[in-house]
């Protein structure tokens, strides 16, 4: 139910320090290290003396040594030392191509010869002036597919999320979806005349615009396989253009959702919200990461509560509406990439 051949998020960089970080990727269990040089190495988090886990060791020299009698691993898998024993013909761990990019460590757990770090998308934000960057990590009980579904289909915001993003005017603002040719695909809703919510009356005051005035608003979501969610959200005064609007007269944000899968029922959410306003406004930044984090924390429980209706009653039909269109299509993708890596004949 994983689509292997694919680059994933798999860590922040600090979660890679002194010590090593055991995570569990598409059902396989990975060991996360720094090397002498600093580079993160990335092997099956096993030992192949008695199945330890690794990641449960610790790192000298550069090496990962296991905790449990000291074999010392190199980031190609291959046993260099273990104390009082001839380590020539011991069996290698599996290695992980892995790559540190745009503020993220990335992994690849499919068949290692066809990763190309090239591949890893280059985010929008990354070396631009004028933005600034805030998120976090969320361990979520649920099939990685459900988080796709909920960030594709934001009407949801009114009921779940009505506090603070939500209001009337999305279930009244028609959708519309688009598959591209390179896989992506975008649902985007555009709300015209209407009130910011308190989210967003916040980022107004905070820009210097008039948090009362009507606004344009607009939710761009893109779905960029195997799992990840960009969301080009904002306000802008009414009748400035919208999305187009000038920079004086909107604030806009790149919500981003990297999702990875742990489980067949858990992944690892990596949420964050690149800000395209005051970004040297540090403690905006730590105020927008609260916000955001509280909200998605809304998600978590409404989340964990499906996944769990859905395996007591894995034979029920779930109803397919236009709203849906947007996550319909992105499990169309990745079935369609899990069927690429099926075993052919």
């Amino acid at each position: 139910m994983f689509p292997l051949n694919a680059w994933y998020v798999a860590a922040m960089p600090d979660e890679v320090a002194q010590a090593p970080l055991g995570r569990r990727i598409c059902d396989l269990p990975i060991a996360f290290w720094r090397d002498a040089q600093g580079q993160v190495q990335a092997v099956e988090d096993f030992c192949p003396h008695r199945g330890a886990p690794l990641s449960l060791g610790f790192v000298r020299d550069g090496q990962l040594v296991c905790g449990y009698h000291g074999l010392a691993m190199g980031g190609d898998g291959k046993t260099v030392s273990m104390p009082g024993q001839r380590t020539r013909g011991f069996p290698c761990a599996r290695a992980y191509p892995v790559a540190e990019r745009y503020g993220f460590i990335w992994v690849w757990p499919g068949e290692a010869a066809k990763a190309d770090v090239n591949a890893i998308p280059v985010p929008l934000w990354h070396a631009q002036e004028g933005w600034a960057y805030g998120g976090g990590l969320y361990h979520m009980p649920c099939d990685y597919r459900l988080l796709v579904d909920n960030l594709m289909d934001l009407t949801h915001e009114t009921y779940v999320h009505a506090s603070s993003i939500g209001q009337k005017e999305i279930d009244e603002a028609p959708v519309a979806t688009q598959l591209l040719p390179s896989g992506q695909v975008i649902t985007e809703r555009r709300m015209g005349g209407i009130h910011a919510p308190p989210f967003w009356q916040a980022a107004m005051t905070a820009n210097g615009l008039d948090p009362q005035a009507k606004v344009d608003r607009w939710q761009v979501c893109r779905f960029v396989p195997p799992s990840n969610v960009l969301i080009d959200v904002g306000v802008a005064l009414e009748g400035q253009g919208g999305f187009d609007a000038p920079e004086h007269a909107k604030v806009a944000s790149v919500v981003v959702d990297y999702i990875t899968p742990e489980s067949a029922t858990s992944c690892w959410y990596f949420w964050g919200m690149a800000r395209h306003f005051k970004p040297e406004d540090t403690a905006l930044t730590d105020a927008i990461r609260e916000g955001q984090g509280k909200i998605f924390a809304e998600d978590m429980e409404i989340l964990r509560r499906q996944q769990e209706n859905l395996l007591r009653w894995p034979d029920r039909a779930l109803l397919k509406l236009n709203i849906d269109a947007g996550g319909v299509q992105a499990r169309k993708i990745i079935d369609q990439m899990l069927a690429a890596e099926a075993p052919q004949g």
